[in-house]
């Protein structure tokens, strides 16, 4: 069937240049309800929004579709040129044997038993990011990092290094000068200085693709959102945006991470599909109520819902204070006696304690006040938090990082 859009219902400045043929052209459904998207009318038939609030975010922000993903490439190489801050060959003999195996293949034939203990040669390890979609000579960025004892990597040339997969297939080809952010210097009497980590070194579009990694995205079918940070509240807000956004019955809550939209079949109408589905905005479902402790640092982050039952918290510190006061004996006159040094020690223990009160349904600003007022110490409030937690008295989730 075709419905036909009238120019009462969709205003022409909205519809902005492609408006006349929006209105003259009718808006072809499919069997399940699906808008056709011709090239023609990418912005002709997408519903409006609705009054959203402030912190408003987009799909994009909030999902990514699955299957467009990046994938892990790694390699071992050798980077050649250094003023003598390569690899100590007695600490790294495995570089001496890569460049015996690298000279072998380009057909210089050295004597056997052969040991070679160049200063200007380091192993590198070299990884990068094969984003999604890449094709054939395309180029990414990658990082050479030493894995022998190089003091550092500037000024030196990562020679032709393939990068593999998790398949073990090569994918790119990396090669080039790499860019060296640390420096580092050393005296003669073994004084040094070392400014950021000159150990590793990155090149920019420093590696070629030679090998493309198939898209389900490619093959038609349903369209899957996976969030970011899974929530039932989210997933369901989404599926209705999406509906909401084109009137049509086109998406599914799958879970809390997962959103099935029916797509296009036809390649181009599925990316321009996805374009417009990535800028559909929603108010995402409140986080919850969590409290984050880092215990290496100290650190505490309390969510805007959290909330304690009332309870009553008492915070004491014991002081204990050690004092040494030596004492000078001098003997009698004619005692033939020597002067000696008396230990003396006064130990002196403070104890101060404190207690205060928490009402019921108390939030997130009074609890550190509350605490603050005691003067309790971000670990002290780490202690506080948990006796609350261990009591029933805190109503959020205690995470520990």
């Amino acid at each position: 069937m075709s419905v036909r859009i009238k120019p009462a219902v969709r205003p022409l400045r909205r519809l902005g240049w492609v408006a006349p043929l929006a209105l003259a052209m009718p808006l072809t459904l499919d069997a399940g309800g699906l808008p056709g998207l011709r090239a023609d009318q990418v912005s002709g038939f997408a519903g409006g929004h609705s009054a959203l609030a402030a912190d408003a975010s987009r799909i994009k922000d909030l999902a990514s579709v699955a299957g467009v993903r990046s994938n892990q490439l790694v390699g071992y190489g050798l980077v050649v040129g250094l003023d003598g801050t390569g690899d100590n060959p007695n600490d790294a003999r495995f570089t001496s044997q890569s460049i015996l195996n690298m000279l072998t293949q380009l057909g210089v034939q050295l004597p056997p038993n052969t040991t070679l203990r160049p200063k200007n040669v380091a192993a590198v390890m070299v990884s990068a990011q094969l984003p999604p979609f890449a094709k054939l000579g395309q180029t990414i960025d990658v990082t050479a990092s030493s894995l022998g004892s190089a003091k550092s990597l500037r000024g030196g040339t990562l020679i032709m290094t393939p990068l593999k997969g998790a398949d073990g297939q090569v994918y790119a080809i990396a090669q080039g000068n790499l860019l060296v952010g640390g420096l580092g210097a050393q005296g003669a009497d073994g004084s040094k200085i070392t400014v950021n980590i000159p150990s590793v070194g990155r090149i920019p579009n420093g590696a070629s693709v030679e090998r493309t990694v198939a898209s389900p995205f490619d093959n038609g079918g349903n369209i899957v959102l996976n969030l970011h940070s899974p929530d039932f509240t989210t997933a369901n807000r989404m599926a209705e945006a999406v509906n909401r956004y084109f009137h049509s019955s086109v998406a599914q809550a799958m879970d809390a991470t997962s959103v099935k939209v029916r797509a296009p079949e036809d390649p181009g109408r599925r990316v321009a599909f996805v374009a417009q589905l990535e800028s559909i905005r929603l108010e995402p479902g409140d986080a919850p109520a969590r409290v984050i402790v880092n215990a290496r640092t100290g650190t505490v982050v309390i969510g805007e819902h959290v909330v304690v039952k009332p309870a009553a918290v008492s915070h004491g510190n014991l002081v204990v204070t050690i004092t040494e006061s030596p004492t000078v004996s001098q003997p009698a006159p004619l005692s033939n006696g020597s002067t000696v040094v008396t230990p003396s020690s006064s130990i002196d223990v403070n104890q101060r304690s404190h207690m205060f009160l928490i009402p019921s349904g108390i939030s997130l600003e009074e609890i550190v006040r509350a605490v603050n007022q005691v003067g309790a110490a971000p670990g002290d409030l780490v202690a506080i938090l948990e006796a609350l937690r261990a009591a029933g008295a805190l109503r959020a989730e205690l995470e520990v990082i």
